[in-house]
C-alpha cells in the first residue's frame, strides 16, 4: 500500500450544505491532519478580458474552473509536496495576485458544486459525496446569504437563480449525482451521515498510520 494522502470530493448545488458538511467534518479533527481545497478558488483568470466581458462570467458552468490547475495541485498534494492556492476577487472577476500557501496533509478534500463533474479528478477521489438538498431549501438558503452577506436585492438573487444557477443545476451539478459513493441528504442538518463520515476518515487515518 502506497502511503499517500487520500482525497475525498464533496459536490453539490448551490446551497445544499456541502460547505457546512465540510467545516463540521473538518472540525473534528484537531490534529489538522485535514486540508480543504475550496472549487471556488480555482475560477479562471480572466485579467485579459474587458471588465464587460468578465461580468458576463457564468461561475456555475463547468468551464469557469481552472480544472488543470487544480489537477497539478491535488496531484502535488498527493505526492507530499506544498502548493500555493490561487485567490479569486469577486470584486474585479479575476484571479488576484494573492495565493494562499497550502502544507499537504494526509487527507483532502476538495469541496465545490461541479468536484465531480470532471472525470481526472473524480480518479483521484478515494470518496465521493454529492450532498442532496431539496431545490426550495437552496434557493431560500442563497437567499438568506446573498442578501444578508453580499448586499444583493431580493430581485436580483432571483433574476440570477432562474436565468442561470438553476438551469445550470439541473444540466451539470445534478448528474454528477450518479458518480458519488455517499449521498447526504439536507447536508449540515444531516448529524448521522457527518459522523459516518468522520469515522471512515479516522479509520483511514489509523490505518496510514500502521503503515
Amino acid at each position: 500500500m502506497v502511503d499517500r494522502p487520500i482525497v475525498i470530493g464533496v459536490a453539490g448545488g448551490s446551497g445544499s450544505g456541502k460547505t457546512t458538511v465540510t467545516k463540521e467534518i473538518y472540525k473534528q479533527f484537531k490534529d489538522k491532519s485535514v486540508l480543504i481545497l475550496e472549487q471556488d478558488a480555482y475560477y479562471k483568470d480572466q485579467s485579459e478580458k474587458s471588465m464587460e466581458e468578465r461580468l458576463q462570467t457564468n461561475y456555475d458552468h463547468p468551464l469557469a474552473f481552472d480544472n488543470d490547475l487544480i489537477i497539478k495541485h491535488v496531484k502535488q498534494l498527493m505526492r507530499y509536496e506544498p502548493i500555493e492556492k490561487p485567490v479569486y476577487d469577486y470584486t474585479v472577476h479575476t484571479r488576484s495576485d494573492k495565493i494562499i500557501p497550502i502544507e499537504p496533509k494526509d487527507v483532502i478534500i476538495l469541496e465545490g458544486i461541479l468536484i465531480l463533474e470532471d472525470e481526472r479528478l473524480r480518479d483521484l477521489m478515494a470518496i465521493k459525496v454529492f450532498v442532496d438538498t431539496d431545490a426550495d431549501i437552496r434557493i431560500l438558503r442563497r437567499l438568506t446569504r446573498d442578501i444578508r452577506d453580499r448586499g444583493r436585492t431580493l430581485d436580483s438573487v432571483v433574476d440570477q437563480y432562474t436565468s442561470v444557477v438553476r438551469p445550470m443545476h439541473l444540466q451539470f451539478v445534478e448528474p454528477t449525482k450518479r458518480y458519488a459513493d455517499i449521498i447526504i441528504p439536507e447536508g449540515g442538518q444531516n448529524r448521522v451521515a457527518i459522523d459516518l463520515m468522520v469515522t471512515k476518515i479516522k479509520t483511514i487515518l489509523q490505518e496510514k498510520s500502521m503503515l
